[in-house]
């Protein structure tokens, strides 16, 4: 046993030194020769980066880019475009039953994996696939959205000058303080709370605060415990999602630095220059410094420093969960990551999944193409072949895909990956955290489905409604696996998304046939 030292004892001269070795001693071991390039902050590992360009003409407003690739923004000409994977142009169009004219973009933003919030100069619209659609609560809010951000336990948030915003169960909320709007926010970001649950982060008259649900419907407001300096100011918000047995992180660009918390509390990030512009998605973190683009791997712990970008000022527009973050670079507009890796269809990052067979496809971005393809999960590799690509292969008549059948795992997170493998030796991954919890009972149409229909959808889906009728069961039959990948994808119903129990039982009652 070591004795204890006393003050002003010789013991304690004689431990100082040994103690400021050992810290050394750790420190050259955290960033010396041996460590990983790039698990210094402060010396991220250069890449060349993978370039989609587009000849769409890209407005440097805030943008929405979608896991499964492209993604929608505003043009510089004031116009909403939907991109593709490859950069070319997709269909959007106002939907027909819409009462006002979109008028000028001004930016877009993200509600759901699969959907996003377009501003214009005349209202708010909601972008569902190829449709710009007027959402219902339209009128209560106007121009001047400062963030949206979507919260772990399903919820869609916005702020805007007038108040802080929640959409759930289709109805849009004002949430109030003292009776009071919270007016002044300033940035805005879903991420755990220090206590981990599901938190929402904001700046607001110079504090950081986090929103919780203490119960289902009700929030709390509360502070936190940054360690910000006397004149220190948040100028940016970013947050990390969960993976499989690995909690999210909130991230703070502030007027003098970068702070990260997670579950080992708060750090400052020593990046190579001071951020002007901070993104997360999924698990990705893109800082912009200038012209210079740092991306953070919550998953592998690693920076990277983009190469080879083209000259001109650097705009960062969006960032999606497969690690890729959409530019403007001078008058060009291009998608850029570390990898060629490849995206997914039929899940998304985080989702709920109660369906005994999903169709799940890997889709590849252009350039070379891989030697090979393969999902990975708990530890099974199957390798898909083209051009489909699909994870349960195809059905007997060669043309049909397959389902792919979870029933094998156990209820709870997981994470399915999908591997291109290059003839070079080189791999591209995509990794997708996602939750299994099949339901017990099955859902009929009567009992489970009609509420959900009477309350969210028959607003719209009626006879003469803005969208497809669907006022009765045999028109919900009939339609039941495009209604399943709407609602599943979060895309429908167009006034906002269902609570994740609604999503799941629409889902089950797909799946398990439909009944009365």
């Amino acid at each position: 046993m070591r004795p204890r030292p006393r003050h002003g004892s010789p013991t304690v001269a004689r431990f100082l030194p040994t103690s400021l070795l050992l810290m050394s001693a750790v420190l050259s071991a955290a960033c010396g020769e041996d460590a990983p390039p790039g698990s210094d902050p402060a010396k991220p590992a250069a890449f060349t980066a993978t370039r989609v360009t587009t000849a769409q003409s890209l407005a440097a407003v805030p943008g929405f880019a979608d896991q499964s690739g492209g993604g929608i923004f505003a043009t510089a000409t004031g116009e909403a475009v939907r991109l593709r994977l490859d950069g070319s142009k997709a269909a959007l169009s106002a939907h027909p039953k819409n009462t006002a004219a979109l008028g000028s973009v001004r930016a877009t933003f993200r509600l759901g994996p699969h959907s996003a919030l377009v501003e214009t100069d005349r209202g708010l619209f909601l972008a569902d696939q190829g449709w710009l659609i007027e959402p219902l609560w339209q009128e209560v809010l106007g121009t001047g959205i400062v963030a949206t951000a979507r919260t772990a336990d399903g919820a869609a948030w916005i702020a805007h000058p007038t108040g802080l915003f929640q959409i759930q169960g289709g109805v849009l909320a004002s949430l109030k303080l003292s009776g009071q709007p919270l007016t002044g926010i300033t940035t805005m970001a879903a991420a755990p709370a220090e206590d981990g649950l599901a938190g929402l982060w904001f700046a607001r008259e110079g504090k950081l605060n986090v929103v919780v649900a203490s119960a289902p419907g009700v929030y709390q407001v509360r502070g936190t415990d940054a360690p910000l300096a006397g004149g220190e100011t948040v100028r940016a918000l970013a947050g990390l999602s969960a993976g499989t047995g690995t909690a999210g992180e909130a991230w703070v660009l502030t007027s003098t630095r970068v702070l990260r918390r997670n579950t080992d509390g708060w750090s400052t990030v020593p990046l190579p220059a001071l951020p002007e512009q901070l993104l997360g998605a999924g698990r990705y973190l893109w800082a912009r410094a200038g012209d210079r683009l740092f991306t953070y791997d919550a998953d592998t712990k690693l920076w990277g420093s983009a190469e080879g970008l083209p000259s001109g000022a650097v705009t960062l527009l969006a960032a999606d969960e497969s690690g890729c973050a959409w530019l403007r670079v001078g008058e060009q507009a291009l998608a850029i990551s570390q990898t060629p890796a490849p995206r997914v269809t039929g899940m998304h990052q985080g989702m709920l999944v109660v369906d005994d067979g999903l169709v799940v496809q890997a889709r590849l971005p252009p350039g070379t193409p891989p030697k090979s393809v393969h999902f990975q999960l708990e530890g099974q590799e199957v390798e898909a072949t083209g051009p489909a690509f699909s994870m349960g292969g195809l059905e007997a008549d060669g043309e049909t895909l397959k389902a792919f059948s979870f029933t094998t795992l156990a209820p709870g997170g997981h994470t399915l990956s999908v591997v291109s493998r290059f003839e070079d030796g080189t791999e591209a991954r995509r990794q997708m955290p996602f939750l299994y919890q099949p339901l017990a009972t099955v859902p009929s149409w009567a009992r489970d489905i009609r509420p959900i229909h009477e309350a969210r959808c028959a607003k719209c889906h009626t006879p003469g409604g803005n969208g497809r009728a669907l006022n009765t069961y045999e028109l919900w039959k009939s339609n039941a696996q495009l209604i399943n990948a709407a609602v599943r994808d979060v895309r429908m119903p167009a006034d906002g998304p269902l609570d994740q129990q609604g999503i799941a039982l629409i889902q089950r009652w797909v799946s398990s046939g439909a009944l009365p």
